[in-house]
């Protein structure tokens, strides 16, 4: 007995001591895992059953973020960063919701969230022979391309039909490869609950982003309605709450260092089975480009903001994405070549170059592989400057006014087309959706900025040499003084234009294109200028597609041959499971990061930067920070309210509002960020540097208990 104690012993403190493992493993992987050797308490059924209830099925995907029930009644927790849109768009100066924070003392009181959906995984399964099939040998790349796409969209369509109410989605699992289908429930009416003050959701702004210590409560409830029959309605006063298959315990018990910790989310994009030519692209043309532009934007909508408070709320959104993927590509570019990312992946494949070399039967398989991609990436690098000033000028993320007047055009052409021949945003089944994002992009135009950021745009693109003009722009710029003539546009543009008008949008959107040019409107006009240009972009971006998605698949089986072993693919907006431990790192000599931070931070880094906004905690926080006023939520090792939390786990963008359990399936914290250093994560993880970082629920109850007083929801969490 004494033995088999200290073998449990032992086994107990070599689990406490492994670290966070790379992966993010989808559903069809969580049955091959030994969950109990990696830390679990819970069995590979209680994770995903597809024949009955599992915790996959209180995860939602809400809009590119993830999120998940806490109650019976539909009550749904995710990042407050993730519910930001939904917050700003409800906000105006006589109800500033993100200076004060909103909480529904009521049902009647939850407003609608526009915009928001939320989808509930039902089924999956692997289409990878069916949509394959459609590719016949003498296909050009861009035809091969176009085959697949149309043969998903047939897939998509097929699905829905026979199933209102649910959406399809194919997903590339291994480009060229392998695809799986999957079937959601989709939820068209959320409301929103609850959000603290944006001093509490983002307290350390955009200085404390992608940072550690971060001291953010970055959470927000929302709930889910449907119809009195249970059918999956737009929003109406007569819905009532979903009743979700499950929903989560939140524990005040919370964690402590060294504790096994798990997640299931939606992770958008990671590019790991990618090769060296893509990270050399990503590190020499794509980032340096992205992140250049979105600097000079920030500062001039910081700008703009800081003296107008109406003007603020309607640039916040726009600038709060802008300071996110600025701050995340600047990250990825420091790790891209302080680790030598391109210079290691390359070294990995002259050794597998040299094993494909050493058989003839791997040559005939692979011999040309990499060949073919330095041609294929060099095909890109040559057009990269001329199709990202294109893509930039007809992109609503820069200027609604022309992203909307470019989507007018291109539905005037597409919807022309067979449903499943139309580019996805004009098909059916998207279309009311992506009318309603172009109107609803008009709350927040702000003509100065839009006047500004478009004039830039069309400013760096009449600047491209001779052989990469744009043929739209160098017209408008004509022969004489570019600037001048580029000015003299947009003035009379911005005046003459009748697209700031919500109505007009949707009219104009169901007009065909001859109707288009018949109203002479200056954006409609260079929307048709430009299209030629973009159409032959995209056929251009069809074809790369065709030539890459064989090579990566030819680059996967080679390694596999390699290695002898299977990968997982790399992450694309589908379910995944990734766990480790709560630790914190050393990211520097002599500095070590402890895996908690509390309440008593907040208030000691807003003492020491007095005045700033960013730094401003609510005087109610202060105040019960002052008083001890913990109630139950207490850490017990560090006597405070712990706020935020690290942990290893390998995650990326979208896993934003992942729920994360302990062993045995609680609600332990809310994911929302990586520390600076792991933003190369999407190329790269490592277990020495790459961490996570989550609100901790404690922090969440206490501030729902103790600086709100929600307690009709904590009750309804079963918290109190």
């Amino acid at each position: 007995m004494k033995n088999i104690l200290t073998a449990i012993v032992l086994l107990i403190g070599l689990a406490a001591m492994l670290p966070g493992e790379e992966g993010m493993y989808p559903l069809s992987e969580i049955h091959k895992l030994n969950l109990s050797s990696r830390g679990f308490a819970i069995e590979p059924g209680e994770l995903y059953n597809p024949s009955g209830v599992s915790l996959v099925d209180g995860i939602i995907n809400l809009g590119g973020c993830t999120a998940s029930f806490i109650s019976p009644d539909g009550l749904i927790l995710t990042n407050y960063h993730c519910a930001f849109g939904a917050i700003q768009s409800l906000t105006s100066t006589e109800n500033d919701y993100l200076r004060d924070g909103f909480y529904a003392a009521d049902a009647a009181g939850e407003l609608p969230a526009p915009r928001y959906t939320a989808r509930l995984i039902e089924s999956y399964r692997d289409v990878s022979r069916e949509v394959l099939a459609v590719l016949k040998n003498k296909m050009t790349h861009a035809e091969r391309s176009k085959a697949i796409e149309e043969k998903i969209k047939r897939m998509v369509v097929a699905v829905e039909k026979a199933s209102p109410g649910r959406r399809a989605e194919v997903a590339e699992m291994f480009r060229g490869k392998t695809y799986v289908l999957f079937v959601y429930a989709n939820i068209k009416d959320v409301r929103l609950v609850y959000a603290p003050p944006r001093a509490v959701g983002e307290f350390g702004g955009e200085v404390d982003n992608w940072a550690w210590p971060r001291h953010t409560g970055d959470f927000a409830l929302l709930r889910a309605y449907v119809a009195p029959d249970g059918s999956f309605a737009g929003h109406s006063p007569q819905n009532v709450p979903y009743r979700p298959k499950k929903h989560f315990q939140v524990s005040a018990a919370g964690v402590q260092a060294d504790d096994f910790v798990f997640t299931l989310g939606y992770p958008g994009s990671t590019h790991r089975h990618k090769s060296s030519h893509y990270l050399a692209y990503e590190e020499e043309v794509r980032l340096p480009a992205a992140v250049d532009l979105g600097r000079w934007i920030i500062a001039l909508k910081e700008k703009m903001s800081a003296t107008d408070r109406d003007t603020a709320i309607k640039l916040s959104a726009s600038l709060q994405g802008l300071w996110n993927s600025v701050k995340r590509s600047e990250g990825q570019l420091k790790g891209l070549k302080n680790l030598g990312l391109a210079e290691r992946r390359q070294q990995q494949e002259a050794e597998l170059q040299r094993f494909i070399n050493a058989d003839p039967g791997r040559q005939r398989k692979f011999g040309g592989l990499f060949a073919r991609l330095d041609r294929a990436y060099a095909d890109m690098r040559r057009r990269a400057s001329r199709d990202t000033a294109l893509d930039n000028l007809v992109s609503r993320r820069y200027s609604i006014i022309m992203g909307n007047a470019f989507a007018i055009c291109e539905a005037s052409v597409e919807r022309a087309k067979k449903d499943t021949q139309r580019e996805e945003a004009y098909m059916d089944r998207n279309f009311e959706r992506s009318e309603q994002q172009m109107t609803l992009a008009l709350r927040n135009y702000y003509e100065p900025a839009e006047k500004a950021v478009l004039g830039e745009l069309l400013r760096r693109a009449a600047a491209l040499p001779e052989g990469e003009a744009i043929a739209a722009v160098r017209d408008l710029a004509g022969q004489g003084d570019p600037e001048k003539a580029l000015a003299e546009f947009l003035e009379k543009a911005f005046a003459g234009t009748q697209l700031k008008d919500p109505a007009v949008v949707s009219a104009w959107l169901r007009k065909t294109s001859a109707e288009l040019r018949a109203l002479d409107d200056p954006f409609i006009r260079l929307a048709f200028a430009l299209y030629p240009d973009y159409r032959e972009m995209r056929e251009a971006g069809k074809r790369e597609k065709g030539v890459l998605d064989p090579l990566l698949a030819q680059l996967v089986d080679a390694k596999k041959e390699q290695q002898g072993t299977e990968f997982i693919p790399d992450a694309n907006s589908t379910l995944r499971l990734t766990y480790g431990r709560v630790r914190g790192y050393s990211p520097a000599d002599a500095v070590h990061m402890q895996p908690f931070t509390t309440l008593s931070g907040i208030v000691e880094k807003t003492a020491a930067n007095p005045g700033v906004e960013d730094f401003s905690a609510p005087q109610k926080l202060i105040d019960l920070s002052a008083a001890k006023a913990h109630g139950a939520y207490a850490h017990p090792a560090l006597g405070d309210v712990p706020v935020a939390m690290l942990y290893d786990m390998d995650t990326t963008g979208g896993n934003s509002g992942s729920p994360v359990f302990n062993a045995r399936g609680e609600l332990i914290g809310l994911n929302f960020d990586r520390v600076y250093e792991a933003t190369i994560n999407d190329f790269a993880w490592d277990p020495s540097y790459s961490r996570s970082i989550g609100v901790d629920a404690r922090f969440i109850l206490w501030s729902l208990d103790q600086f709100s007083n929600a307690q009709r929801l904590l009750k309804e969490m079963g918290v109190q």
